[in-house]
């Protein structure tokens, strides 16, 4: 019986940044690979996010898969599992966007989407033939997509239930590697695949691992409407267009949407059309927020500093912007241009890629190019800054009271981050960052 060992790799780096977050969620790459695997095969799945991987097991093939800022250490334990013996396997994001890297650490790089190319490496593997590099060349079909492998999920929190509808996304934007990896654009799976997936987890919370849940807005209607009856509840990631559409709010409201992820990305409209996101319209933001909480929905934005026309302003500016509509719950970034995109590729052509270390490619903690009219030292005690701010108890108390959505389990979560930065903050001894950027912001 042949051995596989499927590895979500994380670097101790990223683990600890992704840790300062409450809402992290199950990977899901590997269980549902793991379901396109033969039956006579034994597989095990280590998810470094839950546990540390067990450098002494055996396996005849080790299945990796990461993202930039874990590059490094996926390579060593790349290199430590060949030295034993095994056939290492790479996939995911980095790989497809720097395949060539990727492919002096392991025996088989997969670039792009590996359903079809998985089954054909594992059987070529059994027959002692297989490629080095399997390279999508077609749009793989989502129709009959086996239901990822629950055996091989590591938690049993609120972040277990969690499978994709659709893949890819319709916009460009110059800094998302979406794209990149999926350059055909928004592709969905079956409406009664995905409800039937939905309705197995035995947990109440569900989370739709997918880039724009409402990309295609009369597809997001038919399976909101399917999945209604099971009477869970669920959160997803979605365009500003989400907003746009009473009926599909309410649609999915009706289906147990209990909170969504905007990209807003910036309250400067300049900064918008600068990374081909111009259809973020900045004076249409408020009222998009209020028509979501009109229908019992929390907003999470997403939020990325560093943009060319950003200012030191930017950061008071958008703290405000966020207070005033009340919005739940906020991830802040720090512009991070990945290899393979288009921002990476004028930023480089420009001159002003500091680094291509890319374990500092965690958009929280580095800051890996040349910002435009903001310092790096600005750039990272703006970031602090709005951090702290939003979840200091004033925030917390100003934006829930304005839009008290959710409250049940939003205050908490947000009682919880305002500790956690405290604890950090009396820790790191941060604090005084904070005071120049507010005193500046005024």
């Amino acid at each position: 019986m042949p051995k596989l060992l499927l590895i979500t790799a994380s670097s101790a780096e990223i683990r600890t940044v992704r840790r300062s977050r409450f809402l992290n969620f199950q990977q899901i790459t590997m269980p549902y690979l793991a379901a396109r695997v033969p039956s006579h095969w034994r597989v095990i799945h280590i998810d470094e996010e839950a546990e540390e991987v067990n450098r002494n097991l055996e396996a005849d093939v080790v299945g990796i898969t990461f993202h930039t800022p874990s590059a490094y250490h996926a390579y060593d334990l790349a290199a430590h599992f060949r030295s034993r013996g095994a056939c290492v396997a790479m996939g995911g994001p980095h790989v497809t966007l720097l395949p060539e890297e990727a492919s002096q650490h392991a025996d088989v790089v997969f670039i792009g989407e590996a359903e079809g190319l998985w089954e054909e490496f594992l059987m070529g593997f059994e027959a002692g033939e297989y490629r080095r590099t399997y390279r999508q060349t077609g749009v793989p079909s989502l129709k009959d997509v086996p239901m990822a492998c629950k055996a091989l999920f590591h938690r049993n929190d609120h972040t277990s239930g969690v499978l994709f509808a659709t893949r890819g996304c319709p916009n460009r934007c110059d800094f998302c590697a979406i794209a990149v990896l999926y350059p055909n654009g928004l592709r969905k799976r079956p409406v009664a695949e995905v409800a039937a997936e939905y309705a197995s987890f035995q947990g109440k919370v569900i989370i739709f691992w997918d880039d724009n849940i409402a990309g295609d807005r009369g597809y997001a209607k038919d399976l909101f409407r399917a999945i209604t009856p099971y009477g869970k509840w669920w959160s997803s990631q979605a365009s500003i267009h989400v907003g746009q559409d009473d009926e599909l709010l309410e649609a999915a409201a009706r289906s147990g949407c209990k909170q969504l992820f905007l990209g807003l990305e910036s309250i400067s409209q300049r900064s918008m059309a600068e990374v081909h996101k111009g259809f973020n319209r900045v004076e249409e933001y408020a009222r998009t927020i209020e028509r979501i909480h009109a229908h019992g929905i929390a907003v999470q934005a997403g939020i990325v500093f560093g943009f060319d026309h950003d200012t030191p302003e930017i950061f008071k500016d958008t703290l405000d912007f966020l207070e005033q509509t009340g919005v739940q719950n906020a991830t802040f970034n720090i512009l991070t241009p990945y290899p393979g995109t288009p921002l990476f590729r004028r930023l480089e052509a420009e001159g002003r890629i500091l680094t291509k270390d890319w374990r500092k490619y965690n958009s929280r903690t580095e800051i890996v190019y040349q910002p435009k009219r903001l310092s790096r030292s600005e750039l990272l005690a703006g970031f602090s800054y709005a951090n702290e701010r939003f979840y200091s108890l004033l925030s917390v108390a100003k934006r829930l009271s304005r839009s008290p959505v959710q409250l049940w389990w939003t205050l908490p979560l947000n009682l919880a981050y305002c500790a956690s930065l405290k604890a950090a903050r009396l820790h790191q001894g941060t604090g005084l960052l904070t005071v120049g950027i507010a005193a500046r912001g005024r």
